[in-house]
């Protein structure tokens, strides 16, 4: 069981809308750290709720067991908790890492990562709430990598389309079976029928997947490159897209990313920021506008006193030609930038 901890953090309850009137930002919309981003847009209050990897931010405050953050305009964000108030029991150690929150059958499910580096076994597990701010009251496992038959099974993804749910997840990992998998859910979103009815989407050269569907195609974003070497982080983001959910998606150049070394970069690092990358869900403004939340290291800062690498939520304009999302430059902006539309 968990629930949101309220010793560490005050103002979990939700509240009235804030102004949501920000004309200009600048990166980062969020720092010191919001890890592996995923945000969600509240249906009843129009507030986004943003959740991150478990982290220590080094601040005497200890390791925040997915910390969430809510904003009105996707700028100025607050840290209103944290999702859960003691770590799942189903797994003997490891962190909470790559929280993916989204609403089902009219609660907020929050499936996650429990891992350790290098851990032989990691898995998948979900937890439920009435609310973005929780408490999330965890349901255990969905499946560990041994039962899945895929190494390091972390980063999971849902998708739901015409009434079928669907949970995505994979990471980096040189075995023949590694890779960025899909597989559908029962109706209640809690558990797989058929484990080995998955399906491979993409080599296991990438992690961190996220669908975006657009008009006639399913857009894959994924992240390759290491991701926590502070300054010295690679991470990058690179995209494919496919007529069909379940692929094959390729790039621009008509490769599928079923092989490695395959898609087309959508953005990476520049001399301010390293490592930008695991993305969440594009989020569309009031004016139609997608936009882009990621993680991303400042080269000057790139940990914090407890040895964390220091990704800051980011926040960059994606723009679409051709058929093919893109920011500005393939990086990370630095300079001051219009911000997203919210009345």
């Amino acid at each position: 069981m968990g629930c949101v901890r309220t010793d560490k953090q005050p103002g979990t309850h939700d509240s009235p809308r804030p102004d949501a009137s920000a004309t200009r930002y600048t990166n980062p919309v969020f720092e010191p750290i919001l890890a592996d981003p995923t945000v969600i847009r509240d249906p009843k209050t129009g507030l986004f709720y943003a959740y991150g990897t478990q982290d220590n931010w080094g601040d005497g405050q200890g390791s925040r067991l997915v910390p969430i953050l809510r904003s009105a305009n996707l700028v100025d964000w607050q840290v209103v908790g944290e999702a859960f108030g003691e770590k799942p029991r189903w797994k003997e150690s490891g962190g909470i890492w790559a929280p993916d929150v989204t609403f089902v059958n009219g609660k907020y499910h929050l499936y996650y990562a429990y891992s350790v580096w290098g851990d032989p076994n990691p898995g998948i597990g979900v937890a439920i709430a009435d609310r973005p701010t929780g408490p999330f009251i965890d349901h255990g496992k969905v499946f560990t990598s041994e039962e899945v038959g895929v190494p390091n099974s972390i980063d999971a993804f849902y998708f739901e389309e015409e009434g079928e749910k669907y949970l995505f997840w994979g990471s980096f990992s040189n075995a023949p079976s590694q890779g960025t998998y899909a597989v559908k859910l029962a109706d209640d979103g809690l558990s797989v029928h058929d484990l080995s009815q998955k399906v491979k989407i993409a080599a296991g050269d990438f992690e961190a997947v996220m669908i975006h569907k657009r008009g006639d195609y399913y857009y894959f974003f994924g992240s390759k490159g290491s991701c926590c070497e502070g300054a010295d982080s690679k991470y990058h983001v690179l995209v494919a897209r496919s007529e069909n959910l379940m692929g094959p998606y390729v790039d621009k150049a008509g490769d599928t990313i079923t092989e490695r070394g395959k898609g087309t970069l959508f953005i990476k690092g520049n001399a301010r920021i390293a490592g930008p990358g695991h993305n969440a869900r594009l989020i569309a403004d009031d004016e139609g506008v997608d936009w882009f939340l990621y993680h991303g290291i400042d080269r000057t800062k790139g940990k914090v006193s407890s040895g964390a690498s220091r990704r800051m939520l980011m926040l960059d304009k994606v723009t679409w030609r051709n058929g093919w999302p893109e920011i500005v430059g393939q990086v990370p902006s630095t300079t001051p930038q219009a911000a997203p539309v919210f009345q």
